[in-house]
């Protein structure tokens, strides 16, 4: 089935992980498919970089006052629409590398049914519980979704960096610069507010 829709997204972004459920009623709705691919957001290049300590203290930053401001509402707005849809979602203490979840991300989507994996990575790392930086955690991740890991090590340290590689450059071939972005034919969307208008683009030409 052709896909009518791209979907990217980030582990790492609250927005990503709070616009999922409605790109799987889509999908569920739709003729067409979905293609979820994910997308790399490099933070710090836009709002600066952060760690806290188990108390909550800031223990290195490179952040200017507006990036700040910018960083707490955007995470003061997540966790009050997460309240609306029963989620949990508590800001990381540092600024994670997601690539390695996504590698994990496109190896189960080559072995399996990869919802079980992508929901999960989600909704432990938003609580807190999932570290996605550690091959053993994202291996363990994979298993308990259902999906055979094995070959996975060797995938995340060769052929899977580079098919994301290829990804990264696609997407931003065709104009995407963050998540959740939509992509229908060579029309963009950005961001969970311009769902609805992707939605009615894809069901204008079904």
């Amino acid at each position: 089935m052709t896909a009518s829709l791209i979907h990217y997204f980030d582990y790492k972004s609250p927005y990503a992980y709070l616009a999922q459920d409605q790109c799987y009623e889509l999908e569920s709705r739709s003729a067409g498919a979905i293609d979820w691919r994910p997308y790399t957001l490099d933070i710090p290049s836009y709002l600066g970089s952060a760690e806290l300590d188990h108390s909550g203290k800031v223990i290195a930053q490179s952040r200017n006052a507006h990036q700040w401001r910018r960083v707490k509402y955007s995470y003061m707005d997540c966790r009050r629409e997460a309240n609306r849809h029963g989620l949990t979602l508590r800001g990381p203490r540092k600024i994670f590398d997601s690539r390695l979840a996504h590698i994990g991300f496109l190896f189960a989507k080559m072995h399996g049914d990869w919802r079980a994996y992508h929901n999960a990575v989600f909704e432990q790392f938003w609580r807190r519980e999932l570290d996605i930086e550690k091959l053993d955690v994202i291996t363990r991740t994979l298993r308990e979704s259902g999906i055979d890991e094995g070959g996975f090590e060797t995938f995340a340290t060769t052929t899977g960096p580079e098919l994301l590689n290829d990804i990264q450059r696609d997407a931003e071939s065709r104009g995407v610069f963050g998540v959740p972005s939509y992509l229908v034919g060579t029309e963009l969307f950005w961001g969970a507010e311009r769902f609805a208008l992707a939605r009615e683009t894809i069901q204008a030409h079904e």
